[in-house]
C-alpha cells in the first residue's frame, strides 16, 4: 500500500480527526460539516481538502468521492448523560443511518466512527445492538472499544467508544492500539503558555491584531450551581477533565487550588484565593486536545471556538487509531 490512502471524512467539525489521519499520511479529499460556524475554521486548516457544507441528508451518495476509508463521529448529544440522552429516538441520533448508508454506497476498505461513552447507557442498549448489526451488514468485520484519551499521548481523561470495521473480503479484524507507557499531565500541555490570556466578558471575542498566541483568550463571567456542585480544578502533575463543548463548562486553570468540599453537591472558591480561578483558554483547551499551536480556530463568538474544541477527536489519539489502522492493513492489503 504505497499510496497514499483517500479519506471521506463525515461529521468533520474542525478536523481534529481528520489532522491525526492526514498526520499518519492519509488524504482526506472530502469532507462534510453541516455548521455554518465551523467553515471557516476547517478550510483555513484544511487547504486540500474540499469540504461539502450539505446536510449529510441531502447528499446523494454518487455526489462523494470513491474512497479507501471513512471516518467520522455522528452528533453525540443524543447519547450524552450531559444530554437528553434521547439515543436513537433523536434527529441527531439517526444520522448514523446516513453514516451507514455512505458506508454502504461506497464500501472502502475500512470506517472509523466515534463516539461519547453514553452510548453504553442501558437505555441505549437495543440502539447500540442495532447499529452494531447494521455495520456488520453493510459488510465489515466490527471491532468495538471504549478508549480513554489519556492512554493515548493526550493529557486529558476522555472516554470516547470507537467503531472500526474492516470489509469482510479482507480477512483482518481490526486490533485496538495498545496503551501508551507514557503519561501526559496538564504541566506538560500547557505549562509554557502566559498565565494571563486575554479576558472575553459576554461571549464576544475580542480582535488582537496578529497575537503571539493564537486563540488564548478565556470566557468571563459567572458559574452556575450545577457548575459548582463538584471540583473543577485538576492540579499541575494530573491530566485534564474531559474538554467539553460548553463554553461554561470548561476546566478552571491549575494555578488554583482544588475547591472547597461544602456538601455533596456543593463546592466553593477557597476563600482569599478567589482571584486564581478562572476558566482554561481557547488555546489552552486546544493544547489538551494536541491541537498544534499554529492550528487557527476561526470565531466571532468566543463560545463557537471551545465548542469546536470541546465536539473534536483528540489529535494524537486521531493519529494513534490511524497508525494502527494503516498497518494492520499495510500487513494484509498489497
Amino acid at each position: 500500500m504505497g499510496n497514499k490512502l483517500k479519506l471521506v471524512s463525515l461529521f468533520s467539525g474542525c478536523g481534529g480527526l481528520d489532522l491525526g489521519f492526514e498526520k499518519a499520511g492519509y488524504e482526506i479529499v472530502w469532507a462534510n460539516e453541516y455548521d455554518k460556524d465551523i467553515w471557516e475554521t476547517y478550510r483555513y486548516n484544511h487547504k486540500s481538502t474540499f469540504l461539502d457544507t450539505r446536510s449529510i441528508t441531502d447528499i446523494d451518495e454518487c455526489e462523494i468521492p470513491e474512497c479507501d476509508g471513512i471516518i467520522g463521529g455522528p452528533p453525540c448529544q443524543s447519547w450524552s448523560e450531559g444530554g437528553a440522552k434521547r439515543g436513537i429516538n433523536d434527529k441527531r441520533g439517526q444520522l448514523f443511518y446516513d453514516y451507514i448508508r455512505v458506508l454502504k454506497a461506497k464500501h472502502p476498505l475500512f470506517f472509523l466512527a466515534e463516539n461519547v461513552s453514553g452510548m453504553l447507557l442501558e437505555r441505549h442498549s437495543d440502539a447500540l445492538n442495532e447499529i452494531k448489526e447494521l455495520f456488520k451488514e453493510a459488510g465489515y468485520t466490527l471491532s468495538f472499544q471504549m478508549l480513554n484519551a489519556c492512554d493515548y499521548n493526550v493529557p486529558q481523561d476522555r472516554k470516547r467508544v470507537f467503531f472500526v470495521g474492516i470489509r469482510n473480503d479482507l480477512g483482518l479484524e481490526f486490533q485496538f492500539p495498545e496503551p501508551s507507557d507514557k503519561h501526559f499531565n496538564l504541566r506538560d500541555a500547557i505549562g509554557d503558555l502566559p498565565s494571563n490570556p486575554t479576558p472575553v466578558s459576554n461571549g464576544v471575542k475580542v480582535d488582537k491584531e496578529k497575537p503571539q498566541i493564537l486563540n488564548h483568550e478565556y470566557m468571563t463571567g459567572g458559574f452556575s450551581s450545577i457548575y459548582m456542585s463538584r471540583n473543577r480544578v485538576r492540579s499541575w502533575n494530573e491530566p485534564s477533565f474531559t474538554i467539553q463543548a460548553q463554553a461554561r463548562q470548561a476546566p478552571i486553570h491549575p494555578q488554583a487550588p482544588k475547591m472547597t468540599f461544602i456538601s455533596d453537591n456543593l463546592r466553593e472558591f477557597q476563600q482569599g484565593k478567589e482571584h486564581l480561578y478562572r476558566r482554561l483558554s481557547v488555546r489552552e483547551c486546544a493544547r489538551i486536545q494536541t491541537f498544534p499551536d499554529d492550528f487557527l480556530f476561526v470565531y466571532k463568538n468566543i463560545a463557537a471556538g471551545y465548542k469546536m474544541i470541546g465536539n473534536a477527536v483528540p489529535v494524537n489519539l486521531a493519529y494513534a487509531m490511524a497508525e494502527s489502522i494503516r498497518k494492520q492493513l499495510s500487513s494484509n492489503v498489497k
